[in-house]
């Protein structure tokens, strides 16, 4: 096969221009640090390439969503912790309002404290996160969710929303809780039915704590009441039911049983006087009217005998219902606590896939300099031996021969 000068010649020179060419793309990648700047250099590798971005984009967004949510837990955590204290406090205080050596002056100065930490819970409920958004008003985070009305009762503005957020491709975590669920509410483990006494009473009788002795039994969500036909004797009804017992025999401090539970009632009722125990979830359960019924318990003027029974059967109720919400916060920031440590161990794992995502799309687009400089020597070389060959090729033939 005989190889025209014209053939030789282009074979030589599109060499060369192959070469300089390969050399000029691997000094683009040496001076932009980028290996992949077009599909075209690597069509494979840019498809995994735009994998990797949409999923390293996916996996900062899960980040950052990760932040907020953790930080507004974290806010909520503090002030549940504010509001925690501020409870014991208020309980501090009608344990104190039940001395019985206190006047009614003493009464209304503790019940003067009671409006004031009224005003601090009131404080909490409406607290704001690190970027001013409510913590407690469910989705209307930029309204404050409890106010006053005309007659200086709070009120709940917000809603029962919950706030979840996308921390994961298959998880999603409450940023907090809101205002009605804290505050208005209570758990639904850990609660106690309350006890209460009939404001009309005229005799001296008090209801104490109620124990629960069966915790399955179903009749322990109905209401009762306890009648008295007369100062020895006395009738329950089940008013859920609709049933009552017959007339029984009164013992002052003997537990009267109620379905699955137990309550003592102590002192001398009157005929005609009642007390009830009634479900926490029916009982009233807005921590803040719980609150104003004790100081107004506390600054009405008690009387001798009836009036001592009734401020100490208000108190019982007081503290049942207190005890009640506490439990609640408890147990609402325990929840937010496993919700922070979840997110904490979110973080940790996303970061991590984060780091591998931009390694992987590191290795695909960015150049890799001692590879890359190997062999950018290496083509340089070979370019530099075609230039030469070729030059020395160009002389052998027969009028230079001649010449010589």
């Amino acid at each position: 096969m005989r190889i025209s000068t014209t053939q030789y010649f282009g074979m030589n020179v599109q060499t060369m221009d192959d070469q300089q060419s390969q050399l000029t793309q691997l000094y683009q990648q040496l001076s932009s640090g980028v290996s992949l700047a077009t599909p075209s250099d690597n069509p494979v590798g840019a498809a995994q390439a735009v994998q990797l971005s949409m999923q390293a984009a996916t996996l900062s967004q899960y980040s950052s969503n990760q932040n907020a949510a953790l930080s507004s837990l974290q806010s909520e955590d503090t002030t549940l912790g504010t509001v925690n204290g501020i409870l014991t406090n208020i309980n501090t205080l009608l344990v104190r309002a039940g001395d019985g050596s206190l006047n009614d002056g003493d009464r209304s100065a503790l019940a003067t404290q009671l409006q004031g930490l009224r005003s601090q819970l009131l404080s909490q409920a409406n607290a704001t996160d690190g970027s001013g958004s409510f913590l407690f008003a469910g989705y209307q985070t930029t309204s404050q969710p409890f106010g006053t009305n005309a007659s200086g009762a709070v009120q709940y503005n917000g809603d029962s929303g919950v706030q979840y957020v996308q921390v994961t491709g298959t998880r999603q975590i409450a940023a907090g809780d809101n205002g009605a669920t804290v505050f208005l509410g209570v758990s639904p483990t850990g609660t106690n039915s309350i006890p209460a006494g009939s404001t009309t009473n005229t005799g001296s009788g008090t209801i104490g704590t109620v124990s629960t002795t069966n915790p399955a039994d179903p009749t322990n969500a109905d209401k009762y009441t306890i009648n008295f036909t007369s100062p020895t004797t006395y009738t329950v009804t089940d008013v859920t039911a609709g049933s009552t017992t017959a007339a029984q025999t009164f013992t002052s401090g003997t537990a009267i049983t109620l379905g699955g539970q137990t309550v003592a009632i102590s002192g001398a009722p009157a005929a005609g006087d009642s007390f009830s125990v009634t479900p926490a979830t029916q009982s009233g359960t807005d921590v803040f009217a719980n609150i104003d019924a004790a100081v107004a318990a506390l600054q009405t003027p008690v009387t001798p005998g009836a009036g001592t029974a009734n401020l100490t059967n208000a108190l019982s109720t007081a503290m049942g219902k207190l005890a009640n919400t506490l439990n609640n916060v408890i147990t609402v920031q325990a929840s937010v606590g496993g919700r922070e440590n979840e997110l904490t161990a979110l973080q940790t794992v996303t970061q991590s896939n984060n780091l591998q995502t931009q390694s992987n799309l590191a290795d695909l687009t960015q150049t890799n300099l001692t590879q890359v400089i190997s062999k950018y020597t290496m083509v340089q070389f070979s370019l530099q031996a075609a230039q030469q060959g070729f030059s020395m090729i160009q002389k052998m033939s027969l009028f230079n021969y001649i010449g010589n």
